[in-house]
């Protein structure tokens, strides 16, 4: 019988022990629990669908949680804190290795189809935001961490329950799902501080910009509290939630998939320009300047002085491809290979006029 039951999150039935040990988020690992699969119907609904599916049992199970957002939208690819909170959905994923090199995926939502690829040949479409590229993306991030070349397949069965594309980070939740499902099969140990930056990292594979507070919450989340996330490094502060308070989550029912579109990287591209031209008019080194934290940590300003540095520097009005090429000094090609993302080059979504004072004005006041 299956017995280990994976997870990044507190659980229900979880030991004082535990927790103890996950304040030390930069060196402890995810926390492995043992429970009984025939105890909980979810798992073992799960089981069932995997025997039919693959003709075996799984070994193990991992879970990751999607999140709500409390303080903070769209800064956290601007380098500032964040402050999200983990949710009961999860992501969990059946597991089990098999001798072969064939990574196999199958999702108990019949509206996504089975899928296989060889564990030695990821290939990664970002024009196809297909559900298993997610997995893709965490199993590939772990793959190129630890440079291995000769990796073993699994059968896996994945079962969501974070309603998609609704803003509750279904998508990252599964690459972090992914992500832990290869740790474990490799055998391999790292912190949940390691494990979220390289699953942001690799999320990037899929085509899409983040900024890393999706990952990070997935596997630093606790039960009870909200987390203060922090950058460079990456760090977490519990923020207790006030005693008897009720987070009300409603479902607009409007989807968004963001790596099926290019609105969420033309936000993240027209704040990175806008920390270029800062920089460049401050005389830093602009070229490696990704972020506005970046460029206020190197004038070792406060948020105030530099909201109003950014009003001095940035005019009200959008600026064009052409005006932020003359800025920098570089040519439109150098602008659309080198700076923009692939997916807001096209001159119909990328190279547009952009309002890039209103968008570093709205980081810092979230900030």
């Amino acid at each position: 019988m299956s017995r280990d039951y994976l997870g990044n999150l507190a659980s229900p039935v979880e030991t004082a022990e535990i927790k103890k040990d996950e304040r030390n988020m930069a060196t402890e690992g995810p926390a492995v629990r043992r429970v009984q699969v025939a105890e909980h119907p979810r798992l073992l609904k799960l089981k069932e669908m995997f025997n039919s599916k693959f003709g075996s049992v799984p070994k193990f199970y991992v879970r990751a949680p999607g999140r709500v957002n409390i303080i903070g939208e769209h800064i956290d690819y601007c380098g500032y804190s964040v402050l999200p909170m983990a949710i009961e959905q999860d992501m969990l994923i059946a597991v089990e290795p098999v001798k072969t090199h064939v990574l196999q995926l199958a999702n108990t939502n019949p509206l996504y189809p089975d899928f296989s690829t060889s564990a030695n040949n990821i290939q990664i479409d970002k024009t196809k935001p297909l559900w298993p590229n997610y997995f893709l993306c965490g199993f590939k991030g772990i793959q190129e961490h630890f440079g291995l070349s000769d990796l073993t397949g699994m059968n896996c069965l994945v079962d969501g329950n974070i309603p998609p594309s609704s803003g509750l980070s279904s998508s990252s939740a599964l690459v972090c799902c992914a992500g832990l499902v290869t740790l474990t099969v490799l055998g391999m140990n790292l912190s949940k501080v390691e494990l979220a930056e390289i699953c942001t990292k690799s999320e990037h594979y899929i085509g899409t910009e983040g900024g890393g507070m999706d990952q990070s919450i997935s596997f630093l989340a606790e039960e009870g509290t909200a987390k203060l996330i922090e950058f460079s490094p990456l760090r977490a502060t519990d923020v207790k939630l006030p005693s008897g308070a009720v987070f009300v989550i409603a479902n607009s029912c409007v989807e968004m998939n963001k790596a099926a579109t290019s609105h969420f990287n033309i936000r993240v591209m027209e704040c990175r320009l806008a920390a270029k031209l800062l920089a460049k008019h401050k005389c830093l080194p602009w070229e490696e300047v990704l972020r506005l934290e970046e460029v206020q940590a190197k004038l070792e300003v406060s948020l105030e002085e530099m909201l109003l540095i950014t009003e001095d520097t940035l005019h009200s009005e959008p600026y064009s491809p052409e005006e932020i090429c003359r800025c920098l000094g570089i040519s439109l090609q150098e602008l659309k290979t080198q700076i923009l993302s692939p997916n807001t080059q096209d001159g119909n979504l990328g190279l547009k006029d952009h309002d890039l004072r209103e968008q570093d004005g709205e980081a810092a006041q979230y900030r």
